[in-house]
């Protein structure tokens, strides 16, 4: 056998680098999903790994307005054939890229099989491009939007200490689980006032899902209030970025590291983040 077929056969045996998936969702909105994030990537960025961020909060474009970025497309230009899934990727300044979002994820279930097939196999071809993608969905659930966190291989849900955010993001919780037993599941919550709140609060919002749900949900941790992610806001750049010593920057780099140290993750094992979404789309 020749260096060259014997090079060939090894990249035919040899498993397909595919990107993991991670929707990043919230039961209500205004909890700071998308700014959460668009910081955790590029955290993650800065650990060398290559990120995709999949801006599916339909209609709201909150990746753009927060890169301080214009695009000329969205998602749903690829949806409809326009362009390509990987003329749609956007290049940030800061080591990620993304997809913008658009109206188009509400119209998913009703386009013909062809443009679906090509849409996956558009995934199929940007996936192997990135160690990490990560949707941030829309506040709630819509039918479409449920097939991409079902699909995914964990799901974070972000939350604030308010009891209606607590309650909208047991809801959640509890949807993907009835729908989705062995989703892994890592809460954040936003907005904590200080350690022994936020501490609090996610301990009993985990009690409540271990005692209710039957399910264990992993704590990465808490964000505090901190003025300067508004001001990262108005200036339209990443708080991590714009303010790398401030407290929520610090309790990013928290985050990031309670993330990838964590030995006891969750494998799920049916099939890949495309099997899945074809499988539900299926029905």
């Amino acid at each position: 056998m020749s260096y060259d077929q014997a090079e060939q056969l090894r990249n035919r045996l040899s498993p397909e680098r595919t990107a993991k998936t991670i929707a990043v969702c919230s039961g209500k909105g205004g909890v700071g999903k998308s700014n959460f994030t668009l910081n955790f990537s590029m955290k993650l960025a800065q650990e060398n790994h290559k990120i995709l961020v999949f801006d599916l909060d339909v209609g709201m474009g909150n990746i753009d307005l927060l890169l301080g970025m214009q695009t000329d497309y969205s998602i749903a230009d690829v949806l409809n054939n326009k362009i390509s899934i990987q003329d749609a990727i956007v290049k940030s300044p800061y080591g990620i890229d993304y997809i913008p979002g658009g109206s188009g994820l509400h119209d998913f279930l009703e386009i013909n099989e062809h443009k679906k097939a090509i849409f996956y196999q558009g995934l199929e071809k940007v996936w192997r491009e990135y160690d990490y993608v990560l949707f941030d969905m829309g506040a709630g659930v819509t039918e479409t939007s449920l097939f991409f966190i079902l699909a995914a291989d964990e799901c974070f849900i972000v939350t604030t200490p308010e009891p209606t955010s607590i309650t909208d993001a047991y809801g959640m919780v509890k949807h993907i689980l009835s729908n989705q037993p062995d989703m892994p599941i890592y809460t954040i919550l936003n907005r904590s006032r200080n350690k022994t709140e936020g501490s609090n609060i996610l301990g009993n919002f985990h009690t409540v899902i271990r005692r209710f749900l039957d399910a264990e949900a992993r704590r990465l941790g808490c964000i505090p209030e901190d003025g300067n992610i508004m001001k990262a806001v108005m200036h339209q750049k990443p708080y991590t970025k714009l303010y790398p010593k401030t407290k929520a920057s610090k309790a990013m780099e928290s985050i990031l590291q309670m993330y990838v140290n964590d030995t006891n993750k969750t494998v799920r094992k049916s099939g890949s983040f495309i099997e899945r979404i074809k499988h539900f789309m299926k029905g």
